[in-house]
C-alpha cells in the first residue's frame, strides 16, 4: 500500500511542477485516503515539492501515523485546523497555493485568504484524474466488493416475496452486506417495486410489493474504502408478462453490448452510445434519462463518466458501472448494472454479470 501512495504523491507532484505551483491543499476524505491511507473524518492536507503533511486533531493522534506511514508528516491541532495548515505552509515557503475549487468551500477559502504573501490558485481535479484509474490493489478491492455484494443479494432472494415491504427487503439486504463483511453501505440502498420502480433514485419505503411487480434492486459493498455498485431487476411473485420480457430483453441487450464493446481509449459520449443507441433503435430513447455509467473506487461517483457529453478519452485502468434503464412511469422501470474494469482490450467484469430475468414465483 505504502509504495502506492508514494507513487500516487510523485506523479501529483509532477502535475503541480507543470503548473507552477509551490504546494495544494487537498480538500475531500477521499482523496487525502488516496494519497496518505488516512481515514479519519477530520483532516486537511498539504503536499509540497519534498513534504506531505497531514494536519489532524487530537481523535486521530495515534491513529493518524501509523495510517499515513513515514512519509508524511502528522501534525495534531487543538483548536484550528486551517491554522495549523496556514503555519505549515508558511514553514515550507510556499508562494502559490493550489486549492481545489470544487471541494474546497468559500468559507475554508477565507481561511487560507488570511496566508500573507500567498497566492492562492483554483484548480480542479487533479487528483481525482489521478484517481481514475485504478491500480491492482485497487481494482481487486472493487472486485471482492462486487463478489461480497451479490453474495449478499443471493442470500436474501428466499426472503423476498410479495407482502415483504420495500423497507424491509433494503433491511434484510444490509444486513446481510454487513454480516458478510462490508465497512459500510457506498450509499442508500435503493429497494422499489412497482411503479415506483420507474424513479431511478426511488428512496425505499414502506409499500408492499405486490404479485407480478417489478423490483429494482440498487447496492453495493465496500471493501478497504473501495465500493462496488450493482442493481438487478426481478419480478416478483409470478412469471413476467410479454411486456416486462420485451422491455427487459431491450435492457439486458443495449448493457451486453455495452459490456462486450466498451474499453480505454473511447471517449465517454462513445461509450454512452454503444446502449443508447441500441436502446433508441427500440423506441424508447426517452425512458433513458440517466448516463450508462460512472467512475467507481473510493467514493461510488467519480471519474470517468459514461455520458453523452464527456468527449474526454476513457484511460486504462479505469473501473465503471454499465448501467443503462428504461423507466415509464405509472408501469415501471429497469436498470441493469455491472462494474467492469477498461483496458485497450476490453472491459473485464468485476461483478457476476448474471442479467438473466429472475423471476421469484
Amino acid at each position: 500500500m505504502a509504495d502506492g501512495r508514494d507513487r500516487r504523491r510523485a506523479a501529483l507532484r509532477a502535475e503541480l511542477a507543470g503548473q507552477g505551483l509551490d504546494a495544494l491543499v487537498v480538500a475531500g476524505g477521499a482523496n487525502i485516503r488516496y494519497l496518505t491511507g488516512f481515514t479519519g473524518s477530520s483532516g486537511q492536507l498539504l503536499i509540497g515539492p519534498d513534504r506531505t503533511v497531514l494536519v489532524t486533531d487530537f481523535r486521530y493522534a495515534s491513529q493518524a501515523p501509523g495510517e499515513v506511514g513515514a512519509e508524511v508528516t502528522v501534525r495534531v491541532e487543538k483548536s484550528s485546523l486551517w491554522q495549523g495548515l496556514r503555519q505549515t505552509a508558511q514553514g515550507m515557503g510556499v508562494h502559490r497555493l493550489g486549492i481545489d475549487r470544487g471541494r474546497v468551500t468559500l468559507a475554508e477559502a477565507e481561511e487560507l485568504r488570511q496566508l500573507s504573501g500567498v497566492e492562492l490558485v483554483p484548480i480542479g481535479g487533479l487528483v481525482e484524474r489521478l484517481r481514475a484509474a485504478k491500480d491492482q490493489t485497487e481494482v481487486a478491492a472493487i472486485r471482492e466488493a462486487a463478489g461480497l455484494a451479490t453474495d449478499a443479494l443471493e442470500a436474501i432472494m428466499g426472503f423476498i416475496r410479495p407482502g415483504r415491504t420495500e423497507v424491509e427487503i433494503a433491511a434484510e439486504l444490509e444486513a446481510a452486506l454487513r454480516k458478510r463483511g462490508s465497512e459500510w453501505h457506498p450509499f442508500q440502498s435503493i429497494v422499489a417495486s412497482g411503479p415506483r420502480s420507474a424513479l431511478p433514485h426511488a428512496r425505499s419505503t414502506s409499500r408492499t410489493v405486490e404479485r407480478g411487480d417489478w423490483l429494482v434492486i440498487d447496492f453495493g459493498a465496500q471493501v478497504d474504502g473501495y465500493c462496488s455498485d450493482i442493481t438487478r431487476t426481478i419480478v416478483v411473485g409470478s412469471k413476467a408478462d410479454e411486456r416486462q420480457k420485451a422491455t427487459y430483453r431491450v435492457v439486458q441487450d443495449a448493457q451486453a453490448r455495452a459490456r462486450g464493446a466498451l474499453r480505454a481509449g473511447l471517449t465517454g459520449r462513445e461509450g454512452d452510445s454503444l446502449a443508447r443507441d441500441l436502446i433508441a433503435k427500440a423506441g424508447m430513447g426517452e425512458a433513458f434519462g440517466h448516463s450508462l455509467g460512472h467512475g467507481l473506487g473510493l467514493e461510488v461517483h467519480e471519474e470517468p463518466r459514461l455520458s453523452q457529453t464527456n468527449e474526454g478519452l476513457l484511460p486504462a485502468g479505469a473501473v465503471v458501472t454499465v448501467e443503462p434503464g428504461v423507466y415509464f412511469e405509472g408501469w415501471g422501470g429497469i436498470r441493469i448494472e455491472d462494474d467492469v474494469v477498461l483496458s485497450p482490450d476490453g472491459a473485464e467484469c468485476l461483478s457476476d454479470g448474471r442479467t438473466d430475468l429472475v423471476e421469484l414465483t
